[in-house]
Protein backbone atom coordinates (compact mmCIF):
# COMPACT_ATOMS: atom_id res chain seq x y z
CA UNK A 1 0.00 0.00 0.00
CA UNK A 2 1.66 3.17 -1.06
CA UNK A 3 1.10 6.47 1.65
CA UNK A 4 -0.05 9.30 -0.39
CA UNK A 5 0.13 12.60 0.94
CA UNK A 6 -2.82 13.91 2.81
CA UNK A 7 -4.37 17.31 3.73
CA UNK A 8 -2.63 19.59 4.92
CA UNK A 9 -0.69 20.60 2.14
CA UNK A 10 1.53 23.47 3.28
CA UNK A 11 0.58 26.79 2.57
CA UNK A 12 1.31 27.96 -1.23
CA UNK A 13 0.46 29.89 -4.38
CA UNK A 14 1.46 30.26 -7.61
CA UNK A 15 1.37 32.50 -10.56
CA UNK A 16 -0.16 30.70 -13.56
CA UNK A 17 -0.20 28.29 -14.90
CA UNK A 18 2.26 27.22 -11.87
CA UNK A 19 5.29 24.61 -12.47
CA UNK A 20 5.62 21.26 -10.53
CA UNK A 21 8.82 21.52 -9.20
CA UNK A 22 7.81 24.76 -6.66
CA UNK A 23 4.99 22.72 -5.34
CA UNK A 24 5.14 21.09 -2.13
CA UNK A 25 4.46 18.02 -2.20
CA UNK A 26 6.04 17.24 -5.86
CA UNK A 27 3.49 15.59 -7.58
CA UNK A 28 3.79 11.72 -8.32
CA UNK A 29 4.03 11.26 -12.35
CA UNK A 30 4.34 7.58 -12.11
CA UNK A 31 8.14 8.57 -12.58
CA UNK A 32 9.65 5.32 -10.28
CA UNK A 33 6.34 3.68 -10.46
CA UNK A 34 4.57 2.56 -13.53
CA UNK A 35 5.99 -0.29 -15.37
CA UNK A 36 4.89 -0.73 -19.04
CA UNK A 37 4.03 -3.78 -20.75
CA UNK A 38 3.84 -2.70 -24.61
CA UNK A 39 0.32 -2.01 -24.82
CA UNK A 40 0.21 0.69 -26.98
CA UNK A 41 3.55 -0.37 -28.98
CA UNK A 42 4.02 1.52 -32.18
CA UNK A 43 1.14 3.96 -31.32
CA UNK A 44 1.52 7.44 -32.16
CA UNK A 45 0.04 9.91 -29.28
CA UNK A 46 -0.76 13.33 -29.06
CA UNK A 47 -1.37 14.65 -25.50
CA UNK A 48 -2.16 18.00 -24.97
CA UNK A 49 -1.67 20.13 -21.66
CA UNK A 50 0.93 16.87 -21.46
CA UNK A 51 3.99 18.96 -20.00
CA UNK A 52 2.74 18.36 -16.45
CA UNK A 53 -0.04 17.48 -14.33
CA UNK A 54 -2.16 14.28 -15.55
CA UNK A 55 -0.75 14.85 -18.76
CA UNK A 56 2.61 13.98 -17.83
CA UNK A 57 1.80 10.91 -16.33
CA UNK A 58 0.04 9.62 -18.95
CA UNK A 59 2.55 10.72 -21.01
CA UNK A 60 5.11 8.39 -19.55
CA UNK A 61 2.87 5.85 -19.18
CA UNK A 62 2.19 5.59 -22.98
CA UNK A 63 6.08 6.20 -23.80
CA UNK A 64 6.91 2.94 -21.26
CA UNK A 65 3.73 0.95 -22.83
CA UNK A 66 5.54 1.53 -26.31
CA UNK A 67 3.97 4.60 -27.70
CA UNK A 68 5.27 7.88 -29.23
CA UNK A 69 4.17 11.52 -27.89
CA UNK A 70 3.69 14.79 -29.50
CA UNK A 71 3.18 16.71 -26.23
CA UNK A 72 1.64 20.05 -26.71
CA UNK A 73 1.32 22.60 -23.89
CA UNK A 74 1.01 26.54 -23.65
CA UNK A 75 4.28 28.01 -22.80
CA UNK A 76 7.96 27.24 -22.97
CA UNK A 77 9.01 26.06 -19.80
CA UNK A 78 11.13 23.45 -17.62
CA UNK A 79 8.42 21.24 -17.46
CA UNK A 80 8.23 20.82 -20.72
CA UNK A 81 11.68 20.03 -20.92
CA UNK A 82 11.38 17.41 -18.06
CA UNK A 83 8.14 15.69 -19.61
CA UNK A 84 10.62 15.25 -22.94
CA UNK A 85 13.06 13.52 -20.87
CA UNK A 86 11.12 11.19 -19.20
CA UNK A 87 9.46 9.97 -22.78
CA UNK A 88 13.06 9.81 -24.29
CA UNK A 89 14.25 7.94 -21.37
CA UNK A 90 11.59 5.32 -21.80
CA UNK A 91 13.66 4.79 -25.27
CA UNK A 92 10.48 6.36 -27.32
CA UNK A 93 10.58 9.56 -29.42
CA UNK A 94 9.22 13.25 -27.79
CA UNK A 95 7.69 16.28 -29.70
CA UNK A 96 6.96 19.67 -28.56
CA UNK A 97 4.46 21.68 -29.32
CA UNK A 98 4.01 25.00 -27.45
CA UNK A 99 1.41 27.59 -28.11
CA UNK A 100 -2.52 28.23 -27.60
CA UNK A 101 -4.89 25.89 -28.55
CA UNK A 102 -7.15 28.59 -28.28
CA UNK A 103 -6.38 28.98 -32.00
CA UNK A 104 -7.69 26.89 -34.41
CA UNK A 105 -4.86 27.45 -36.60
CA UNK A 106 -2.83 26.18 -33.74
CA UNK A 107 -4.72 22.99 -33.02
CA UNK A 108 -4.36 22.29 -36.52
CA UNK A 109 -0.40 22.92 -36.75
CA UNK A 110 -0.37 20.43 -33.89
CA UNK A 111 -2.16 17.50 -35.47
CA UNK A 112 0.43 18.39 -39.12
CA UNK A 113 3.29 18.03 -36.91
CA UNK A 114 2.52 14.34 -35.27
CA UNK A 115 1.62 13.11 -38.94
CA UNK A 116 4.96 14.91 -39.70
CA UNK A 117 6.92 14.29 -36.79
CA UNK A 118 5.56 10.82 -35.29
CA UNK A 119 3.98 9.61 -38.71
CA UNK A 120 0.31 9.84 -38.10
CA UNK A 121 -1.80 9.79 -34.80
CA UNK A 122 -3.55 6.80 -33.26
CA UNK A 123 -4.58 8.65 -29.95
CA UNK A 124 -5.66 12.30 -29.13
CA UNK A 125 -5.68 12.77 -25.15
CA UNK A 126 -8.02 16.40 -25.03
CA UNK A 127 -6.61 17.05 -21.55
CA UNK A 128 -5.44 20.77 -21.50
CA UNK A 129 -8.25 23.00 -19.52
CA UNK A 130 -7.91 26.68 -18.25
CA UNK A 131 -9.76 27.61 -14.96
CA UNK A 132 -9.67 29.82 -12.10
CA UNK A 133 -12.06 30.09 -9.14
CA UNK A 134 -15.08 33.04 -8.40
CA UNK A 135 -17.18 33.01 -5.74
CA UNK A 136 -19.66 35.44 -7.32
CA UNK A 137 -21.29 35.49 -10.92
CA UNK A 138 -20.99 39.04 -11.12
CA UNK A 139 -17.30 38.19 -10.61
CA UNK A 140 -16.42 36.17 -14.00
CA UNK A 141 -15.53 38.66 -16.55
CA UNK A 142 -16.62 38.09 -20.04
CA UNK A 143 -12.94 37.62 -21.05
CA UNK A 144 -12.96 34.81 -18.49
CA UNK A 145 -15.38 33.68 -19.48
CA UNK A 146 -15.01 33.23 -23.44
CA UNK A 147 -11.56 32.29 -22.34
CA UNK A 148 -12.39 28.88 -20.71
CA UNK A 149 -14.68 28.07 -22.99
CA UNK A 150 -11.93 28.36 -25.94
CA UNK A 151 -9.07 26.73 -24.17
CA UNK A 152 -11.66 23.73 -22.65
CA UNK A 153 -14.02 23.15 -25.32
CA UNK A 154 -13.50 25.52 -28.51
CA UNK A 155 -9.55 23.75 -28.38
CA UNK A 156 -11.51 20.23 -28.26
CA UNK A 157 -13.27 20.45 -31.11
CA UNK A 158 -10.38 21.84 -33.10
CA UNK A 159 -7.63 19.33 -32.66
CA UNK A 160 -10.72 16.35 -32.93
CA UNK A 161 -11.84 17.83 -36.43
CA UNK A 162 -8.20 17.92 -37.62
CA UNK A 163 -7.35 14.74 -36.01
CA UNK A 164 -9.95 12.40 -37.30
CA UNK A 165 -9.44 12.91 -41.20
CA UNK A 166 -5.80 10.83 -39.81
CA UNK A 167 -6.86 8.52 -37.75
CA UNK A 168 -7.74 4.97 -38.86
CA UNK A 169 -9.83 2.17 -37.62
CA UNK A 170 -8.77 1.17 -34.18
CA UNK A 171 -7.95 4.54 -32.99
CA UNK A 172 -8.89 6.38 -29.44
CA UNK A 173 -9.93 9.91 -28.45
CA UNK A 174 -9.70 10.26 -25.03
CA UNK A 175 -11.32 14.14 -23.01
CA UNK A 176 -10.13 14.63 -19.56
CA UNK A 177 -14.01 15.72 -18.22
CA UNK A 178 -13.83 16.09 -14.25
CA UNK A 179 -16.11 15.45 -11.34
CA UNK A 180 -17.53 19.00 -11.85
CA UNK A 181 -19.47 17.19 -14.78
CA UNK A 182 -21.86 15.77 -12.42
CA UNK A 183 -20.94 17.67 -9.16
CA UNK A 184 -20.16 21.10 -10.25
CA UNK A 185 -18.21 23.22 -7.79
CA UNK A 186 -20.23 27.19 -7.61
CA UNK A 187 -16.83 28.55 -7.56
CA UNK A 188 -15.65 26.62 -10.52
CA UNK A 189 -18.73 28.04 -12.47
CA UNK A 190 -17.25 28.48 -15.75
CA UNK A 191 -14.63 25.66 -15.34
CA UNK A 192 -17.65 23.17 -14.43
CA UNK A 193 -20.10 24.05 -17.12
CA UNK A 194 -16.96 23.46 -19.81
CA UNK A 195 -16.67 20.16 -18.25
CA UNK A 196 -20.22 18.93 -19.00
CA UNK A 197 -19.95 19.97 -22.28
CA UNK A 198 -17.05 17.93 -22.57
CA UNK A 199 -18.85 14.82 -21.25
CA UNK A 200 -21.61 15.87 -23.78
CA UNK A 201 -19.34 16.12 -26.38
CA UNK A 202 -17.84 13.01 -26.21
CA UNK A 203 -21.06 10.79 -25.67
CA UNK A 204 -22.10 11.83 -29.07
CA UNK A 205 -18.46 11.59 -30.75
CA UNK A 206 -18.01 8.35 -29.80
CA UNK A 207 -21.86 7.66 -31.75
CA UNK A 208 -20.44 9.44 -34.54
CA UNK A 209 -17.52 8.30 -35.18
CA UNK A 210 -18.34 4.07 -34.63
CA UNK A 211 -18.95 3.69 -38.13
CA UNK A 212 -14.87 5.13 -38.79
CA UNK A 213 -13.40 2.26 -36.16
CA UNK A 214 -12.42 5.04 -33.66
CA UNK A 215 -13.50 5.14 -29.87
CA UNK A 216 -14.04 8.61 -28.04
CA UNK A 217 -13.99 8.46 -24.22
CA UNK A 218 -13.70 10.35 -21.40
CA UNK A 219 -12.28 10.41 -17.74
CA UNK A 220 -13.50 12.13 -15.23
CA UNK A 221 -10.79 13.14 -11.98
CA UNK A 222 -11.75 14.57 -8.94
CA UNK A 223 -9.18 16.55 -6.94
CA UNK A 224 -5.85 15.72 -8.44
CA UNK A 225 -2.58 17.73 -7.30
CA UNK A 226 -1.06 19.36 -10.18
CA UNK A 227 0.15 22.69 -10.98
CA UNK A 228 -3.10 23.96 -11.65
CA UNK A 229 -4.07 24.20 -7.91
CA UNK A 230 -1.92 26.19 -6.58
CA UNK A 231 -1.94 28.54 -9.00
CA UNK A 232 -5.45 28.73 -9.56
CA UNK A 233 -7.01 28.34 -6.02
CA UNK A 234 -6.88 30.53 -3.06
CA UNK A 235 -4.61 29.61 -0.60
CA UNK A 236 -6.92 28.39 1.95
CA UNK A 237 -8.59 25.45 -0.76
CA UNK A 238 -4.85 24.55 -1.32
CA UNK A 239 -4.64 23.43 2.17
CA UNK A 240 -8.11 21.77 2.08
CA UNK A 241 -7.56 20.55 -1.06
CA UNK A 242 -8.89 16.58 -1.40
CA UNK A 243 -10.36 16.48 2.03
CA UNK A 244 -14.18 16.36 0.15
CA UNK A 245 -13.59 12.80 -1.35
CA UNK A 246 -14.01 10.15 0.79
CA UNK A 247 -10.24 8.97 0.57
CA UNK A 248 -9.67 12.62 2.42
CA UNK A 249 -7.04 13.46 0.02
CA UNK A 250 -5.85 14.44 -3.50
CA UNK A 251 -5.32 12.28 -6.09
CA UNK A 252 -1.62 12.19 -7.65
CA UNK A 253 -1.30 12.33 -11.50
CA UNK A 254 -0.08 8.74 -11.31
CA UNK A 255 -3.19 7.42 -9.67
CA UNK A 256 -5.04 8.53 -13.36
CA UNK A 257 -2.45 6.83 -15.98
CA UNK A 258 -3.93 3.77 -16.20
CA UNK A 259 -7.57 4.84 -17.18
CA UNK A 260 -5.84 6.98 -19.88
CA UNK A 261 -3.62 3.56 -20.96
CA UNK A 262 -6.96 1.22 -20.62
CA UNK A 263 -8.96 3.61 -23.11
CA UNK A 264 -5.79 3.74 -25.31
CA UNK A 265 -5.66 0.24 -25.21
CA UNK A 266 -6.89 -1.95 -29.22
CA UNK A 267 -7.68 -4.27 -26.48
CA UNK A 268 -10.86 -2.09 -25.21
CA UNK A 269 -12.15 -2.29 -28.70
CA UNK A 270 -15.80 -2.28 -27.41
CA UNK A 271 -15.39 0.25 -24.88
CA UNK A 272 -16.53 4.10 -26.46
CA UNK A 273 -19.08 6.63 -25.25
CA UNK A 274 -17.63 5.99 -21.18
CA UNK A 275 -17.01 8.06 -18.81
CA UNK A 276 -13.74 6.79 -16.36
CA UNK A 277 -14.53 8.35 -12.73
CA UNK A 278 -11.06 8.55 -10.70
CA UNK A 279 -12.42 10.28 -7.96
CA UNK A 280 -11.63 9.42 -4.28
CA UNK A 281 -14.36 7.34 -4.07
CA UNK A 282 -17.53 10.19 -4.68
CA UNK A 283 -19.54 8.64 -7.06
CA UNK A 284 -20.53 10.59 -10.32
CA UNK A 285 -23.94 10.07 -11.32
Amino acid sequence: MVNHPTPPQPAQQQPMPGLTNKMNPIPDHGETSYRGSDRLKGKRAVITGGDSGIGRAVAIAYAREGADILIAYLEEHEDAEETKRLVEEAGRKAVLAPGDIQSPEHCRRIIEMSVRELGGIDILVNNAAHQRTFESIEDITDEEWELTFKVNIHGMFYLTKAAVPHMKPGSAIINTASINSDSPNPSLLAYATTKGAIQNFTAGLAQMLAEKGIRANAVAPGPIWTPLIPSTMPEESVKNFGKQVPMKRAGQPAELATAYVMLADPLSSYVSGATIAVTGGKPII
